[in-house]
């Protein structure tokens, strides 16, 4: 029988768009068969939670410590030469919730005002490096990603104006204030059903070729 917890949740997250009960299930983050999560919370709990929220703007009624990781290292090369006056900054609001496990400084079971957990993301799963704090081997993230960028790199769709494969431009479908974020590229709920959660598949580099004009 379904929790009290759960059915508020799912009915909350239904009601504000974010139907993800059913696409979550058997995916990475379906957390019901870990020891760390209690049985009330395996599903949406871990992120979310219906009363005493976080101050968290990006993510509706957020339940998860955030990460410790003051200052990263950041994406450099010279292909990416402050194009159309865009710089790479720090990651935003959106993509810190998504490190928050994945950097690998904040325990998993670290929500509903728990501090003290001592499970931590795998290997396999982890961005930031040892320290979790190295982004500079990753796809830049928290950059404006803009027309101007896009005319003068040349390697680049026109966000405004290309289609994303999902219905509308790269611009409404891909970023987040005009910026390329984690979910730039992923959906934490699997809304789109593809592997590694997504937005569109990378066979034959579509995900890739969908910004880049190569």
């Amino acid at each position: 029988m379904k929790t009290k917890f759960t059915i508020i949740t799912v009915l909350f997250l239904s009601i504000t768009g974010i139907n993800c009960f059913s696409q979550i299930a058997g995916t990475a983050h379906d957390f019901s068969s870990e020891t760390w999560a209690p049985a009330e919370n395996k599903m949406c709990g871990v992120c979310h939670t219906t009363h005493n929220a976080m101050n968290e703007p990006s993510a509706p009624l957020w339940n998860h410590e955030s990460t410790a990781v003051a200052g990263y290292t950041l994406y450099s090369s010279p292909t990416f030469d402050n194009h159309g006056g865009t710089t790479i900054t720090d990651p935003s609001a959106s993509s810190k919730l998504c490190l928050s496990c994945h950097d690998g400084t904040v325990a998993l079971e670290n929500f509903g005002g728990v501090t003290t957990g001592t499970t931590y993301i795998g290997s396999g799963s982890l961005i930031g490096g040892a320290g979790g704090d190295d982004l500079s081997k990753d796809h830049p993230i928290s950059f404006e990603y803009t027309d101007a960028l896009a005319a003068t790199d040349g390697g680049l769709f026109t966000p405004s104006s290309a289609a994303s494969g999902l219905g509308g431009s790269i611009q409404e479908d891909m970023l987040f204030n005009n910026k390329m974020e984690c979910a730039s590229c992923h959906d934490v709920h699997n809304k789109y059903s593809i592997s590694h959660l997504l937005k569109i598949s990378n066979v034959n580099s579509e995900l890739c070729l969908t910004c880049h004009n190569k």
